[in-house]
């Protein structure tokens, strides 16, 4: 009897210890977003997709892939044929949205595309972290979201909002005409939808699909106080009148205090040391942007637009010094963006 009930715990140990090696159970998602590298390519070239959580737990290996409803044998995907394709994605009852991809024949220009965020903010305003928490999350879903913080309320340390890093961007948002505060605004016009860290697809979709067809390329200097900056543009097509080009200087690595009254940053109220990074300092083009001239604004053109400014006052180190540029259409809508460092000299991102 002894030597039995050896024999039986002896086997129950080995099994168990074998599904605790060999058998890992898959943790659930409520949602999954779906990107590719590149939503567009030349045929024959591959495009590679990646599945992800929205806390930007990496689930590819483990997701199924559907091209146009049929299944796709790993995550990578070419095509030697013109054409249009539909890409979904299924992690056990999650669905991701459906991702648009296509292939040319290497006559188009085509460029990376990118996604602007402009988070509205302030030191003084509790519920302002939250949005900055999304920005951090996807920030870690994609290298091609760029963000800016436009801090808001009062300079006067009396005033109960007081926020040292205040903008003056009234014309701005009398142009967007949406009250309050936090408020993400994704491509200037559209407003990240509450919660905003829930919500990291409604950013990352705009960094997928149809191709901006402009693209954007900085090269800088700094020499003491003195900032040297210029700015490309290069077109992928015709495009109409009423372009425009934003530029905005940033700062990243401000440490001050900041209320939290969500349950983010582990809802402690107040954040003391709390860093502010893309912070606005200076915008050194009109804030609803500079008129890009018609003429230039054609095929294959490249438009080059040349800044020599002074750092703004307000900078407390100008070695953490970020730029920002963008074109924006005839209705403000932002088409592409890019930010860049002092000293960078980039080209620009043709796919």
């Amino acid at each position: 009897m002894k030597k039995s009930l050896f024999l039986f715990f002896a086997l129950a140990s080995i099994l168990l210890s074998s599904c605790s090696s060999d058998y890992e159970i898959l943790k659930s998602a409520d949602s999954i977003i779906l990107t590719a590298d590149s939503s567009i390519k030349i045929i024959d070239e591959s495009i590679v997709f990646t599945v992800k959580d929205n806390d930007g737990n990496d689930l590819t290996e483990d997701a199924t892939i559907y091209i146009d409803g049929n299944t796709l044998e790993g995550n990578t995907f070419t095509s030697s044929t013109v054409g249009q394709f539909t890409v979904t994605a299924k992690y056990f009852g999650a669905e991701s949205e459906e991702l648009p991809i296509r292939f040319h024949d290497g006559s188009e220009v085509n460029f990376n595309k990118r996604v602007l965020i402009e988070d509205y903010t302030g030191t003084w305003c509790g519920y302002c972290p939250r949005v900055a928490f999304g920005i951090e999350q996807v920030k870690t879903q994609s290298d091609n979201v760029v963000a800016v913080a436009i801090h808001r309320a009062s300079l006067n340390p009396n005033d109960p909002s007081y926020d040292p890093y205040t903008f003056d961007s009234t014309e701005l948002e009398n142009f967007i005409n949406i009250p309050g505060y936090p408020k993400g605004l994704i491509n200037r016009l559209t407003q990240w939808n509450y919660p905003e860290p829930n919500n990291l697809n409604q950013v990352i979709a705009l960094t997928q699909g149809d191709n901006p067809k402009l693209g954007l390329a900085m090269k800088s200097s700094q020499d003491g106080n003195n900032l040297a900056i210029d700015v490309k543009v290069m077109f992928g097509k015709d495009f109409n009148n009423n372009m425009k080009m934003v530029v905005y200087i940033l700062e990243d690595g401000l440490i001050h205090e900041q209320h939290n009254y969500t349950t983010y940053y582990d809802g402690i109220d107040v954040l003391e040391g709390f860093e502010h990074n893309h912070v606005l300092r200076a915008c050194i083009t009109p804030l609803m942007g500079e008129d890009i001239p018609s003429n230039q604004t054609t095929i294959l053109n490249t438009y080059t637009r040349t800044f020599n400014v002074t750092v703004p006052e307000t900078v407390e180190n100008a070695s953490k010094l970020e730029f920002v540029a963008f074109v924006t259409d005839a209705d403000g809508n932002v088409l592409n963006v890019r930010s860049s460092h002092p000293g960078d000299e980039q080209e620009f991102e043709i796919l």
